[in-house]
Protein backbone atom coordinates (compact mmCIF):
# COMPACT_ATOMS: atom_id res chain seq x y z
CA UNK A 1 0.00 0.00 0.00
CA UNK A 2 1.20 3.48 -1.24
CA UNK A 3 2.22 5.87 1.25
CA UNK A 4 0.16 8.14 0.07
CA UNK A 5 -2.81 6.24 -0.56
CA UNK A 6 -4.33 7.88 2.15
CA UNK A 7 -4.38 11.12 1.15
CA UNK A 8 -6.94 12.87 -0.95
CA UNK A 9 -5.99 14.20 -4.49
CA UNK A 10 -6.08 17.93 -4.94
CA UNK A 11 -7.49 17.39 -8.81
CA UNK A 12 -11.07 18.21 -8.98
CA UNK A 13 -12.79 15.12 -10.10
CA UNK A 14 -13.76 14.93 -13.63
CA UNK A 15 -16.95 15.76 -14.68
CA UNK A 16 -19.28 12.70 -15.05
CA UNK A 17 -20.25 11.60 -18.33
CA UNK A 18 -23.84 11.82 -17.87
CA UNK A 19 -23.80 15.64 -17.30
CA UNK A 20 -21.52 15.82 -20.42
CA UNK A 21 -24.17 14.49 -22.47
CA UNK A 22 -26.93 16.52 -20.81
CA UNK A 23 -25.28 19.57 -21.33
CA UNK A 24 -24.68 19.07 -25.37
CA UNK A 25 -28.25 18.23 -25.68
CA UNK A 26 -29.34 20.80 -24.42
CA UNK A 27 -27.26 22.52 -26.94
CA UNK A 28 -28.30 20.61 -29.29
CA UNK A 29 -31.89 21.17 -28.52
CA UNK A 30 -30.96 25.17 -28.50
CA UNK A 31 -29.34 24.82 -31.74
CA UNK A 32 -32.15 22.69 -33.37
CA UNK A 33 -34.55 25.47 -32.22
CA UNK A 34 -32.87 28.39 -33.58
CA UNK A 35 -32.51 26.33 -36.89
CA UNK A 36 -36.52 25.69 -37.25
CA UNK A 37 -36.90 28.95 -36.12
CA UNK A 38 -34.81 29.96 -38.79
CA UNK A 39 -36.32 27.93 -41.01
CA UNK A 40 -39.41 29.46 -39.98
CA UNK A 41 -38.24 32.76 -40.45
CA UNK A 42 -36.79 31.90 -44.05
CA UNK A 43 -40.41 30.55 -44.78
CA UNK A 44 -42.30 34.07 -43.85
CA UNK A 45 -39.82 35.53 -46.15
CA UNK A 46 -40.67 33.15 -48.96
CA UNK A 47 -43.82 34.10 -48.89
CA UNK A 48 -43.85 37.94 -50.83
CA UNK A 49 -41.96 35.44 -53.61
CA UNK A 50 -44.33 32.83 -53.64
CA UNK A 51 -47.04 35.60 -54.81
CA UNK A 52 -44.97 37.42 -57.04
CA UNK A 53 -44.62 34.00 -58.94
CA UNK A 54 -48.26 33.49 -59.10
CA UNK A 55 -49.27 36.84 -60.65
CA UNK A 56 -48.01 36.05 -64.00
CA UNK A 57 -50.16 33.40 -64.26
CA UNK A 58 -53.57 35.34 -63.02
CA UNK A 59 -52.28 38.33 -65.29
CA UNK A 60 -51.83 35.60 -68.46
CA UNK A 61 -55.57 34.20 -67.88
CA UNK A 62 -57.31 37.72 -67.71
CA UNK A 63 -55.43 38.41 -71.10
CA UNK A 64 -56.53 35.06 -72.24
CA UNK A 65 -60.55 36.27 -71.36
CA UNK A 66 -60.04 39.55 -72.95
CA UNK A 67 -58.54 37.77 -76.18
CA UNK A 68 -61.63 35.85 -75.93
CA UNK A 69 -63.83 38.90 -75.51
CA UNK A 70 -62.18 40.38 -78.43
CA UNK A 71 -62.83 37.30 -80.39
CA UNK A 72 -66.42 37.10 -79.46
CA UNK A 73 -67.17 40.43 -80.12
CA UNK A 74 -65.33 40.52 -83.38
CA UNK A 75 -67.08 37.34 -84.34
CA UNK A 76 -71.11 39.00 -83.18
CA UNK A 77 -69.82 42.51 -85.50
CA UNK A 78 -69.03 39.79 -88.97
CA UNK A 79 -72.35 38.34 -88.52
CA UNK A 80 -74.19 41.60 -87.92
CA UNK A 81 -72.93 42.71 -90.93
CA UNK A 82 -73.60 39.67 -92.92
CA UNK A 83 -77.28 40.00 -91.93
CA UNK A 84 -77.19 43.23 -92.68
CA UNK A 85 -76.23 42.29 -96.33
CA UNK A 86 -78.40 39.75 -96.50
CA UNK A 87 -81.60 41.84 -95.06
CA UNK A 88 -80.27 44.77 -97.96
CA UNK A 89 -79.86 41.96 -100.78
CA UNK A 90 -82.97 40.30 -99.60
CA UNK A 91 -84.50 44.63 -100.31
CA UNK A 92 -83.31 45.00 -103.42
CA UNK A 93 -84.55 41.65 -104.87
CA UNK A 94 -88.18 42.55 -103.16
CA UNK A 95 -87.70 46.09 -104.73
CA UNK A 96 -86.88 44.72 -108.31
CA UNK A 97 -89.60 42.53 -108.35
CA UNK A 98 -92.09 45.05 -107.68
CA UNK A 99 -90.62 46.75 -110.29
CA UNK A 100 -90.71 44.25 -112.61
CA UNK A 101 -94.40 43.93 -111.83
CA UNK A 102 -95.46 47.04 -112.33
CA UNK A 103 -93.62 47.11 -116.12
CA UNK A 104 -95.33 43.45 -116.39
CA UNK A 105 -98.32 45.31 -115.80
CA UNK A 106 -97.89 48.20 -118.10
CA UNK A 107 -97.44 45.91 -121.26
CA UNK A 108 -100.42 43.95 -120.44
CA UNK A 109 -102.13 47.04 -120.29
CA UNK A 110 -100.35 48.16 -123.15
CA UNK A 111 -101.15 45.02 -124.95
CA UNK A 112 -105.08 45.20 -123.98
CA UNK A 113 -105.28 48.77 -125.75
CA UNK A 114 -103.48 48.16 -128.63
CA UNK A 115 -105.97 45.13 -129.46
CA UNK A 116 -108.49 47.38 -127.93
CA UNK A 117 -107.63 49.94 -130.65
CA UNK A 118 -107.52 47.38 -133.14
CA UNK A 119 -111.04 46.41 -132.51
CA UNK A 120 -112.30 49.45 -132.69
CA UNK A 121 -110.73 50.11 -136.45
CA UNK A 122 -111.90 46.87 -137.44
CA UNK A 123 -115.52 48.16 -136.79
CA UNK A 124 -115.17 51.31 -138.11
CA UNK A 125 -113.77 50.41 -141.28
CA UNK A 126 -116.98 47.43 -141.54
CA UNK A 127 -118.91 50.42 -140.50
CA UNK A 128 -117.99 52.73 -143.40
CA UNK A 129 -118.36 49.92 -145.82
CA UNK A 130 -121.64 49.02 -144.51
CA UNK A 131 -122.53 52.72 -144.41
CA UNK A 132 -121.05 53.28 -148.28
CA UNK A 133 -123.03 50.60 -149.47
CA UNK A 134 -126.42 51.96 -147.95
CA UNK A 135 -125.66 55.89 -149.01
CA UNK A 136 -125.32 54.60 -152.62
CA UNK A 137 -128.38 52.45 -152.79
CA UNK A 138 -130.16 55.47 -151.48
CA UNK A 139 -128.81 58.12 -153.78
CA UNK A 140 -129.96 55.62 -156.36
CA UNK A 141 -133.16 54.91 -155.34
CA UNK A 142 -133.71 58.86 -154.67
CA UNK A 143 -132.25 60.41 -158.08
CA UNK A 144 -131.70 58.05 -160.00
CA UNK A 145 -128.20 58.96 -160.88
CA UNK A 146 -124.78 59.52 -159.57
CA UNK A 147 -124.67 62.76 -156.75
CA UNK A 148 -124.81 66.16 -158.17
CA UNK A 149 -122.27 68.75 -156.99
CA UNK A 150 -121.47 72.53 -157.44
CA UNK A 151 -118.72 72.90 -159.91
CA UNK A 152 -118.34 76.63 -159.62
CA UNK A 153 -114.99 77.99 -158.32
CA UNK A 154 -114.70 78.90 -154.87
CA UNK A 155 -114.09 82.63 -153.69
CA UNK A 156 -113.34 84.42 -150.20
CA UNK A 157 -113.02 82.11 -147.12
CA UNK A 158 -114.05 79.23 -148.83
CA UNK A 159 -111.16 79.38 -151.52
CA UNK A 160 -108.38 80.10 -148.29
CA UNK A 161 -109.94 77.18 -146.51
CA UNK A 162 -109.54 75.20 -149.83
CA UNK A 163 -105.87 76.70 -150.65
CA UNK A 164 -104.89 75.55 -147.30
CA UNK A 165 -105.90 71.70 -147.31
CA UNK A 166 -104.86 71.25 -150.55
CA UNK A 167 -101.45 72.69 -149.41
CA UNK A 168 -101.34 69.55 -147.22
CA UNK A 169 -101.63 66.65 -149.46
CA UNK A 170 -99.04 64.44 -148.92
CA UNK A 171 -98.79 64.71 -145.30
CA UNK A 172 -98.61 61.94 -142.71
CA UNK A 173 -101.77 60.88 -141.21
CA UNK A 174 -101.47 60.77 -136.96
CA UNK A 175 -104.12 60.25 -134.75
CA UNK A 176 -103.81 63.05 -132.81
CA UNK A 177 -102.36 65.04 -135.09
CA UNK A 178 -102.86 68.85 -135.53
CA UNK A 179 -99.56 69.41 -138.03
CA UNK A 180 -97.83 71.39 -139.20
CA UNK A 181 -96.28 68.29 -140.86
CA UNK A 182 -99.15 65.77 -139.85
CA UNK A 183 -102.56 65.48 -138.97
CA UNK A 184 -105.48 63.21 -138.23
CA UNK A 185 -108.70 64.35 -139.93
CA UNK A 186 -110.29 66.78 -137.54
CA UNK A 187 -106.81 68.23 -137.24
CA UNK A 188 -107.10 69.29 -140.78
CA UNK A 189 -110.20 70.24 -141.06
CA UNK A 190 -110.03 72.56 -137.35
CA UNK A 191 -107.01 73.84 -138.46
CA UNK A 192 -108.04 74.65 -142.12
CA UNK A 193 -110.79 76.89 -141.09
CA UNK A 194 -108.83 78.37 -138.20
CA UNK A 195 -107.05 80.35 -140.86
CA UNK A 196 -110.27 81.89 -142.21
CA UNK A 197 -111.29 83.29 -138.41
CA UNK A 198 -113.74 79.90 -137.87
CA UNK A 199 -113.01 77.89 -134.44
CA UNK A 200 -114.50 74.80 -134.69
CA UNK A 201 -114.70 71.63 -132.03
CA UNK A 202 -111.64 69.53 -132.18
CA UNK A 203 -113.14 66.31 -132.88
CA UNK A 204 -115.01 64.77 -135.76
CA UNK A 205 -118.19 64.60 -133.84
CA UNK A 206 -119.13 67.63 -132.74
CA UNK A 207 -117.68 69.23 -136.47
CA UNK A 208 -120.58 67.23 -138.20
CA UNK A 209 -123.31 69.51 -136.42
CA UNK A 210 -121.00 72.62 -136.31
CA UNK A 211 -122.97 74.50 -139.14
CA UNK A 212 -126.28 73.87 -141.21
CA UNK A 213 -126.57 70.80 -142.81
CA UNK A 214 -126.41 70.68 -146.48
CA UNK A 215 -128.16 67.96 -148.91
CA UNK A 216 -125.15 66.04 -150.94
CA UNK A 217 -126.70 67.22 -153.55
CA UNK A 218 -125.94 70.50 -153.20
CA UNK A 219 -122.56 70.89 -151.89
CA UNK A 220 -120.45 73.74 -152.34
CA UNK A 221 -116.83 74.11 -152.14
CA UNK A 222 -115.90 74.88 -148.52
CA UNK A 223 -118.29 72.40 -147.37
CA UNK A 224 -117.30 70.24 -144.75
CA UNK A 225 -117.99 66.41 -145.41
CA UNK A 226 -118.55 63.70 -142.35
CA UNK A 227 -119.06 60.07 -142.03
CA UNK A 228 -121.21 58.61 -139.90
CA UNK A 229 -124.21 59.80 -138.49
CA UNK A 230 -124.47 63.43 -137.47
CA UNK A 231 -123.04 63.45 -133.70
CA UNK A 232 -121.56 60.58 -133.76
CA UNK A 233 -119.22 60.88 -137.25
CA UNK A 234 -116.02 58.91 -136.81
CA UNK A 235 -114.48 60.65 -139.83
CA UNK A 236 -114.43 64.60 -141.76
CA UNK A 237 -112.97 66.31 -144.76
CA UNK A 238 -113.51 69.45 -147.04
CA UNK A 239 -115.38 68.93 -149.89
CA UNK A 240 -113.13 71.67 -152.71
CA UNK A 241 -115.38 71.60 -155.55
CA UNK A 242 -115.49 69.64 -158.76
CA UNK A 243 -116.92 66.40 -157.03
CA UNK A 244 -113.37 66.17 -155.00
CA UNK A 245 -112.89 65.96 -151.13
CA UNK A 246 -109.68 66.61 -149.21
CA UNK A 247 -109.06 64.46 -145.70
CA UNK A 248 -106.75 62.94 -144.11
CA UNK A 249 -107.96 59.81 -144.26
CA UNK A 250 -105.70 56.92 -142.79
CA UNK A 251 -101.94 56.11 -142.04
CA UNK A 252 -101.28 54.12 -145.30
CA UNK A 253 -103.00 57.10 -147.53
CA UNK A 254 -102.34 60.10 -145.38
CA UNK A 255 -103.61 63.43 -146.56
CA UNK A 256 -105.13 63.19 -150.09
CA UNK A 257 -107.31 64.40 -152.71
CA UNK A 258 -110.31 61.89 -153.65
CA UNK A 259 -112.55 61.58 -155.78
CA UNK A 260 -116.47 61.15 -153.73
CA UNK A 261 -117.29 58.04 -155.15
CA UNK A 262 -113.25 57.14 -153.79
CA UNK A 263 -115.27 56.79 -150.12
CA UNK A 264 -118.79 58.40 -150.40
CA UNK A 265 -119.91 60.76 -147.15
CA UNK A 266 -123.00 60.58 -145.32
CA UNK A 267 -123.63 64.44 -144.87
CA UNK A 268 -122.62 67.69 -144.77
CA UNK A 269 -122.41 71.04 -142.98
CA UNK A 270 -121.36 74.50 -144.09
CA UNK A 271 -119.52 76.96 -141.96
CA UNK A 272 -119.27 79.55 -144.11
Amino acid sequence: MSHTAHIRSHRKPRRSTPKISVRAGVAGGVLSTLAVAGAAGAANAAEPVTQTVELPTLTADLATQVAQSADATQQAAANYELQAERDSAAAKAAKQAKSDLADAKKKAEATKKAEAARRAAAERAASRSAERTTLSASASASTGTSTSTSTSTATGSAAAVIAFVKAQIGDAYVSGGTGPNSWDCSGLVQAAFKQVGVSLPRVSQDQSTAGTQVSLSNLQPGDILYWGGAGSAYHVGVYVGDGMFVGAQNPSTGVVEKPLSYDPPTGAVRVL
